[in-house]
This record gives structure tokens, C-alpha cells and sequence, in this order.
């Protein structure tokens, strides 16, 4: 059996990334329904298969990270969509926390879920599916010099913590998600000091719960202004602040770090992760870096696609294009 830091290096090198496919229900069908799509679950899989059966991914992913429900699903040639995946030398992730909650009665902040029953769950993922990843997502909210308040940002971090050390123990690398969120009117050196704080807050809860750090991967959003700011950073401001921000903060032996697109256009999301990537070299970043993105991988598939069978190859060719700038994006190219 591979070993965490193995599958951990296998994640982010040589430069290829992970799509993120993880999606509730509730968002998947939501998102299908914006593109004027009737959900179903039979939507659900389509739009899964769209994604996870397009030939030649294996050119430009190391993983995908997916929502239990398409652990039980197949692609349209029978075969289930986590085996399909591991066919091509693609590792099957999948996402493990319940959502968010409210922090405290009245809280304007949120807490994730999820860690009642998670041994289990864990068990049960990686050993039926063959899960070799998993990811829990906690969630920071800029609002001025207000929030993020530190007992909320402690909190979840240390679930973020608990939930890495248990998917250890299972013998999966962990994927810590505390995602900075785009909304808000902040600037981008408010967004680069809260990144920071929330990341040395991770640090601290890792250490605290033993967590191996050559066997964790960290996702991370961007240092960027709040797309209410009415300010649009170069992709230059972006890297200068995000790879400061990181080598700040995170400990050299980690083996990788993946950006989140957070609501980024396919465009920004590429050009930012390119500059970024551009800066790492220039600055002799010790990770690799490289791009964990759903949306931003997507969009333009599925406006082409709209659910329609007749549309399939050309959304799929849409697909691999942008992946294709996304590959070459983390790569400095």
C-alpha cells in the first residue's frame, strides 16, 4: 500500500492538479439549474460523466475530488465513476465534512460539521471505493476588521485538525480547506493578513493534534480583494501577496499546496494561478503549487453542454482546453 507522503507528492507533481467535483446535491442541482438544466439525479450523473469520463484528463489531473453520492454512480459505459478514475492512474478523492452551522446562536460567522461518525465514514470510503484523499472545507469571512473573530477561526481549525489527524489513522492524505472567502468589500492586504492568521492558526492546530506534515495538503484561496471592493487586482498584486502570505506561514516539509478558484472567472482563475506560480520560482518557494479548481474548470463546459446530449463532445473539448491553460498555468507557462 502506498504511503501518505507518496500519495501526497503523487497529488502535486509534475504539475498536474485536481478537479473539484464535489458538489452537495443541493449544489449540483442548483448549478444545473442555472444553466437551464432540470435537476435530477439522473442530471447529476450526466453532468458527473461530462466531467469524469472525458477522455485525456489523466494528461492534466492527479485527483478529483468527489460527493459521496457519485461514489455510487457509474459512468455511461457501466463502469463506477471512482474506478473509473483509478483506471487512468487518477486517484478518487472525497470530500468529508457535513456543511456548515452557525458558530453560536445569532453568529454572523460559520463552523464546519462533520467529525460525529467520521472514522467510520472514513473506513468505509477507502475501503469500499478506494479512496486514497479526502478533503474538509472550513470557511473565513472577511468583514472589515470585525470578522474573522479569533474563538471562531480557533474552532475551526481545530476541527480541521481533528478531521486530518483521523484520515491519517485511515491511511489517506487529508486536504485542509480554510477557504478566505471572495465576499466582501475588503482590500487585498486585509485579505493577505487574514489569510495569514488563519493559516498560522492551521499550523498551530496541526502540530497540536500530531499531524504528519509530509502526509497534508493544504487548499487555499487566493490573496485577493473582495469582489465587492470594486477593485481588480493585477495577477502580479495577487502572487506578490498570496506567496508571501504562504511563506510566512507554512512549514517547509509540506508536499503541496492547490489554490481554489473561490469564485474567480475561468480567466482570472488562470492568469492568478499563472502569475503565482511565476512567483514561487522567482521567490524559491519550497512546495509545489498547483490548482484544485471546480468552477473555473467547468463553467464553459457546461453553458455548452446545457443537458443535451448533441452538445456532449463540444463541451467536452471546451473541458480539456481549459485544462489544459490551467495545466500549463501551474507550470509557470
Amino acid at each position: 500500500m502506498i504511503d501518505l507522503a507518496s500519495c501526497a507528492h503523487l497529488l502535486v507533481h509534475p504539475g498536474k492538479g485536481l478537479l473539484a467535483a464535489d458538489e452537495s446535491i443541493a449544489s449540483a442541482d442548483k448549478r444545473l439549474a442555472s444553466f437551464g438544466i432540470e435537476p435530477s439525479e439522473e442530471m447529476r450523473r450526466q453532468y458527473r460523466d461530462l466531467f469524469l469520463a472525458t477522455p485525456g484528463i489523466e494528461d492534466y489531473l492527479s485527483g478529483v475530488i468527489l460527493y459521496e453520492e457519485t461514489l455510487e454512480q457509474e459512468a455511461n459505459d457501466g463502469t463506477s465513476f471512482p474506478a473509473l478514475l483509478a483506471e487512468r492512474g487518477i486517484i478518487p478523492g472525497i470530500k468529508v465534512d457535513q456543511g456548515l452551522e452557525p458558530f453560536a446562536d445569532g453568529s454572523e460567522e460559520q463552523i464546519t460539521k462533520g467529525l460525529l461518525g467520521l472514522p467510520e465514514r472514513l473506513a468505509k470510503f477507502h475501503d469500499l471505493y478506494g479512496t486514497g484523499f479526502t478533503k474538509w472545507r472550513a470557511t473565513v469571512r472577511i468583514d472589515g476588521d470585525r470578522l474573522p473573530t479569533k474563538p471562531a477561526l480557533v474552532e475551526n481549525m481545530k476541527r480541521l485538525a481533528s478531521y486530518a489527524y483521523e484520515v491519517q489513522k485511515t491511511g489517506m492524505v487529508p486536504i485542509v480547506e480554510p477557504e478566505v472567502l471572495l465576499e466582501g468589500t475588503h482590500n487585498r492586504l486585509r485579505s493577505r493578513a487574514v489569510l495569514e492568521e488563519t493559516l498560522r492558526t492551521l499550523v498551530r492546530a496541526l502540530e497540536e493534534q500530531a499531524v504528519d506534515p509530509s502526509g497534508v495538503i493544504l487548499k487555499t484561496a487566493m490573496a485577493i480583494a473582495g469582489k465587492d471592493s470594486g477593485r481588480r487586482d493585477t495577477p502580479e498584486e495577487v502572487a506578490e501577496d498570496t506567496i508571501g502570505a504562504l511563506m510566512a506561514t507554512m512549514p517547509k516539509d509540506m508536499p503541496g499546496i492547490v489554490f481554489l478558484s473561490g469564485g474567480q472567472t475561468p480567466d482570472q482563475a488562470t492568469d492568478n494561478l499563472r502569475a503565482i506560480a511565476r512567483a514561487a520560482k522567482e521567490k524559491g518557494a519550497p512546495w509545489p503549487l498547483t490548482f484544485s479548481y471546480a468552477r473555473a474548470l467547468q463553467e464553459e463546459a457546461l453553458a455548452v453542454w446545457a443537458g443535451t446530449d448533441d452538445n456532449l463532445e463540444a463541451a467536452r473539448a471546451l473541458y480539456i482546453e481549459r485544462l489544459k491553460k490551467v495545466y500549463l498555468a501551474a507550470r509557470g507557462e
